[in-house]
């Protein structure tokens, strides 16, 4: 049984930081695509970033790009989403997913097959 537990969401002041981790179970992680994706109250889930299962190839949505950072650790099974100099606007349930196929990141949901129930993450102004 796959199984994908996010951790490291909280409350946090607007210019803080927060790290949230994936750690994952039952699936080949090291031949896995990883992606971070959120859902803010009252939107639609929305793509965050995602990193191939080699670690040299990275995506980010243009909304986080140079403030948050994906990274992996294969022998760990986990994945990492570093999150500076946070908004209000960042406020949202974070869930992290995992997909086979390509080595390639992806930013599409549909492409993504397995999935964790998500961390909240709350920004205060």
């Amino acid at each position: 049984q796959v199984q994908l537990v996010e951790s490291g969401g909280g409350l946090v002041q607007a210019g803080g930081s927060l790290r949230l981790s994936c750690t994952c179970s039952g699936m080949t992680f090291s031949r896995a695509v990883m992606g971070w994706f959120r859902q803010p109250p009252g939107k639609d889930r929305e793509f965050v970033a995602s990193i191939s299962w080699s670690f040299d190839k990275v995506d980010y949505a243009s909304s986080v790009k140079g403030r948050f950072r994906i990274s992996r650790d294969n022998a760990k099974e986990t994945v990492y989403l570093q999150m500076d100099s946070l908004k209000p606007e960042d406020t949202a349930v974070y869930f992290c997913a995992g997909r086979y196929g390509g080595n390639y990141p992806s930013n599409f949901i549909g492409n993504y097959e397995h999935w964790g129930q998500g961390t909240q993450v709350t920004v205060s102004s």
